[in-house]
């Protein structure tokens, strides 16, 4: 007796579900990086100095040396936002690691309540990592009124680390730059100034 062979299984047909699954999974993942790209951009910038994005810190620096450093200051504003901005002096010499203070003037030139906030960053770049801000404007947004003028302060020092590091230890002049913009998003406290109009805000 002749023995036949079983008859073979008909082929599964790819799975589509599947395939779509994957696809949607790749997509949502390239969404979600794509979305963790600016902050972690942002951190990792504020973290390594990277750009020139300067630091915080929670107080001055224990340590003054008998080396000095320029500072220079300078200010732009978007042609978004009707603002006359500069800054109250062009530079100041402080020791390296000696706590300074510097003044911006801000001017609103508008009959509105408008909302600022302030990017920043040093030159040359690889001096973002030493230079110290303890209290800055640039921290949190700046709500104007019809024609408000405001004087908004920058507390800070250059670590005297800066004299050890290899690319940065011979730079003895920093530029400080700021750039206001109108804030897309204000916060409910801003937003209620702004809704509420010119009366909302006293000087």
């Amino acid at each position: 007796m002749t023995s036949q062979d079983p008859t073979p299984e008909p082929k599964k047909a790819p799975s589509h579900r599947k395939t779509a699954a994957q696809l949607v999974g790749v997509v949502v993942f390239m969404g979600a990086m794509a979305w963790a790209a600016v902050p972690l951009y942002d951190w990792f910038c504020r973290v390594t100095g990277y750009a020139g994005t300067t630091m915080v810190a929670d107080g001055a620096s224990d340590t003054v040396l008998d080396e000095t450093i320029r500072v220079r200051f300078d200010a732009n504003v978007s042609p978004s936002l009707d603002w006359q901005f500069r800054p109250s002096q062009t530079e100041m010499t402080l020791k390296i690691g000696q706590d300074a203070m510097a003044y911006y003037e801000a001017v609103n030139l508008t009959d509105e309540v408008l909302v600022g906030t302030a990017s920043y960053n040093v030159a040359p770049d690889i001096a973002g990592y030493y230079f110290n801000k303890i209290e800055c404007f640039c921290f949190t947004e700046q709500v104007l009124q019809p024609g408000e003028r405001v004087l908004m302060p920058v507390q800070y020092f250059v670590d005297p680390d800066i004299v050890n590091d290899r690319d940065a230890g011979n730079v003895r002049m920093i530029t400080l730059s700021y750039t206001f913009h109108p804030t897309a998003r204000p916060s409910a406290t801003a937003q209620a100034a702004l809704d509420a109009g010119p009366q909302a805000l006293v000087n």
